[in-house]
Order: C-alpha cells, then sequence, then structure tokens
C-alpha cells in the first residue's frame, strides 16, 4: 500500500474538484460525515460551516474529527486525517477571513459564480475551522500502478493472514 510522497500530497491536497468528508460525533455519540469543500495551506485543512448547520455545533462540543479526501479513479489517492479541529474565527467575524472563503469557494465554481455567491451570501454567518495536518494523524495512499510496484501492494502487509509484503 503506497503512501503519497510530501508532494504528491500537497499536489493532491491542492487539486481542485475533491470533497472533504468530515467526520463528527454528535450529541448523542453517533457519528456524522458531511462532504464539504475546503482549502488547504500552511499545512492546515480549513472549512466553514454555516453557523445554523448541526455539524458546526458537533464541532463546538467535541473538536475531535476524521476526515477523508479522496477520489474514485486514477491512482485512487486518499488522504485520512485524524485530530483536533481548531476555532479560529467564531461566527459574525467573517469580514476577518473572507478572502480564505473565497478561495475556498473558486476550487469548485468559476470565479464569476463564487464572487456572485460570496456577495449573495455575505450577511449568512459562518465559522473558519481549521485541522492542523502536523499535530494529526495523517494516512495516506495510491494504487500501486507504478513500474515495479507488486500487485500485493493493495492491501498493506497488516490484513494478509501470511507474509505476502
Amino acid at each position: 500500500m503506497p503512501n503519497l510522497t510530501s508532494s504528491e500530497l500537497e499536489t493532491f491536497l491542492n487539486e481542485s474538484g475533491h470533497l472533504l468528508r468530515l467526520g463528527t460525533v454528535d450529541a448523542d455519540l453517533m457519528p456524522s460525515v458531511v462532504p464539504i469543500w475546503f482549502v488547504c495551506r500552511d499545512d492546515k485543512i480549513w472549512f466553514t460551516p454555516r453557523a445554523k448547520s448541526e455539524w458546526f455545533q458537533h464541532l463546538r462540543d467535541n473538536p475531535n474529527v476524521c476526515c477523508t479526501i479522496d477520489e474514485s479513479a486514477g491512482s485512487m489517492r486518499k488522504v485520512i486525517a485524524r485530530g483536533q479541529a481548531e476555532l479560529i474565527h467564531d461566527v459574525g467575524n467573517d469580514d476577518e477571513w473572507r478572502e480564505i472563503y473565497r478561495d475556498i469557494t473558486t476550487r469548485y465554481v468559476p470565479e464569476n459564480f463564487a464572487n456572485a455567491y460570496l456577495t449573495d451570501t455575505h450577511d449568512e454567518p459562518r465559522g473558519l475551522w481549521a485541522l492542523d495536518l502536523t499535530r494529526s494523524r495523517v494516512d495516506t495512499w495510491r494504487m500501486p500502478t507504478g513500474k515495479g510496484e507488486s500487485s500485493l501492494a493493495v492491501w498493506a502487509p497488516k490484513y494478509y493472514h501470511d507474509d505476502r509484503s
């Protein structure tokens, strides 16, 4: 199971279009997963829940998260990160970080639509959260399709019942 190199990880996290699936825990200790937009910069994954979203409250109550970013074609790269999300800007401070939100939005929609969306929703409160990858457990994987890579590397050695590494 080949891991992504640092360079491959940076490239993957900065490609547009990949959704982040954020796992939180609700008040009943039930897992909750939501697909969201994000941007990665300064070794942090930045994301913005709306003030009225359930998962914003989940984060306030328990900042422990697990997230995945993956693709279903090509190298089938994936990243799994587990850690504590941090509230960087609470609701009401949107003007202080609007450019980060613009960066998040333009990763997913054309710039003209992003600008209209930001203008039309500027009065809708959000918070800005970050997951620091340097303080999180981060696991990566890609399909072993390179020259000389064994097909057995699709699975990590721990999954085999005998020594096939």
